[in-house]
């Protein structure tokens, strides 16, 4: 393809980037300001003092829910959350849908039927707490479905390196926790996945393990939503997988981006076939900000990403490294543990219903095209018309400021009914990560970390 021809081409992907579901992005800033609200302080202390006058002298506190006993559940730390993938400080109580986190290489498979990527919709996923017992919605699905399997995560840095993945359905906070200390498998969607969403996920940097990272966190200190890197990844109907790579916008954002990150991220595709390679972020060559990509462009504040295109049947690795060179001090426990799971109460088994459709790809088949080695080019966007295809779906990689229309997708019979599940008590929840304050903000800015997926199809046109 001519290189004026390519221009266009990444010009009509621009479009497409800003036009995501703009209810979406609403309904993130008004769970931000949810959040605001419940720990504002007041500016007068006579205003206060109404306040409290006015207020109830007795609170009824609704009947909490715990987290189920399920080997494939992780325990999120929280002082209120009971286990659930919600912020520190949100309990799960009567009448709530509760999101949950699954281990490493699975997702959430229980969600409110029909629920879309329209605010308040997109916050209920996980379970239904109906009067302090949880229900699924989906009798016969599991907690949590295999991903497709397409894509890992490999830790080449020697010490811990944490892969955060954000909670969607949910409030897109980034804590549903993997440490990887040699190669893990990442939760990665299939096309049937609730409302066509891709997985995301915030990277630390190594020697900052899930207990810490896997947080909110705050402006001051590069991890959770301020590490310098985030990445994501879905397989769509054709097979093949998009697995991307971008700075954190938000990290460039603030005074951490002046301080140059000593370890980067790159994809490699172990079986070869993968088209947009090399991608790789490596700030000792680049600088804060670069990218080395034959097919690299800017999305939402400026911050640069590039997407490999996996062929049918291949998976593709995203390796962090020290740009130093160096293997750092190899970790001695095991890749990704999840602890064992507390004992588990009264069980009742619910009814029947039917289940949400696998993430399984379709039968595996390989299609061979070379890889690129040319140079880094920061490509910016320029806009220009552009019509999409089926595969070009809404939700996948949300962008904070984006607009536009989401696809319908097929999904769980609104009939369905939340059904109780066994669920463990209080006493004996052992928590997967140390807890932690809070999740400052945990709804809206998360999101804005991820551009949009649809260039992928393009750029690896570009390469043919």
């Amino acid at each position: 393809m001519r290189f004026t021809t390519f221009q266009a081409a990444i010009g009509s992907a621009s479009i497409l980037f800003s036009a995501q579901p703009v209810a979406a992005n609403l309904g993130h800033r008004r769970a931000h300001d949810q959040y605001a609200k419940r720990y504002s302080h007041g500016h007068g202390h006579g205003h206060q003092v109404a306040e409290v006058l006015d207020a109830p002298k007795v609170v009824a506190r609704k009947a909490p829910c715990s987290l189920p006993d399920d080997p494939d559940l992780v325990h999120v730390p929280g002082a209120d959350n009971n286990g659930f993938a919600m912020s520190p400080d949100e309990p799960c109580e009567d009448g709530k849908w509760c999101p949950i986190a699954c281990v490493s290489g699975k997702l959430m498979a229980q969600w409110k039927p029909n629920t879309t990527y329209t605010y308040p919709d997109s916050m209920y996923g996980g379970l239904f707490c109906n009067g302090g017992t949880p229900e699924k919605a989906f009798d016969k699905t599991p907690y949590c479905v295999d991903g497709t399997g397409a894509v890992k995560a490999v830790n080449k840095a020697g010490k811990i390196v944490s892969f955060c993945q954000t909670v969607l359905p949910g409030n897109e906070a980034m804590i549903i926790p993997t440490d990887v200390t040699d190669t893990v498998t990442l939760a990665v969607p299939g096309p049937d996945y609730w409302a066509g969403t891709a997985a995301h996920y915030y990277v630390n940097a190594p020697g900052i393990s899930a207990s810490k990272g896997c947080v909110w966190g705050k402006i001051t200190e590069a991890i959770g939503n301020w590490s310098p890197y985030v990445a994501g990844a879905n397989t769509m109907d054709s097979g093949e997988t998009f697995v991307k790579i971008a700075w954190n916008p938000e990290f460039l954002s603030t005074p951490l981006s002046k301080t140059t990150p000593s370890y980067g991220l790159k994809i490699e595709c172990p079986g070869g076939g993968c088209n947009g390679l090399p991608c790789a972020i490596d700030p000792s060559k680049g600088g804060v900000g670069g990218l080395d990509s034959p097919v690299a462009t800017k999305g939402v504040g400026d911050a640069a990403f590039c997407v490999v295109t996996v062929p049918k049947g291949k998976s593709a690795n995203i390796v962090v490294f020290n740009t130093d060179g160096s293997q750092g001090e190899p970790e001695t426990k095991p890749s990704s543990k999840t602890p064992d799971p507390p004992k588990s109460t009264s069980v009742d088994k619910p009814s029947s219903t039917e289940p949400p459709t696998s993430s399984a790809p379709p039968p595996s088949s390989s299609s061979s095209s070379p890889s690129s080695s040319a140079k880094a080019s920061s490509v910016s966007s320029s806009a220009s018309s552009s019509t999409t295809t089926d595969a070009f779906y809404g939700g996948v990689f949300q962008e904070q400021d984006a607009q536009g229309e989401t696809s319908s997708y097929a999904s769980a019979p609104s009939s369905a009914k939340p059904q109780p599940v066994a669920s463990q008590t209080p006493d004996a929840v052992a928590p997967a990560l140390a807890a932690t304050s809070s999740n400052e903000g945990a709804a809206v800015e998360g999101g804005s970390a991820i551009a949009g997926l649809v260039v992928a199809l393009i750029a690896a046109a570009a390469l043919f």
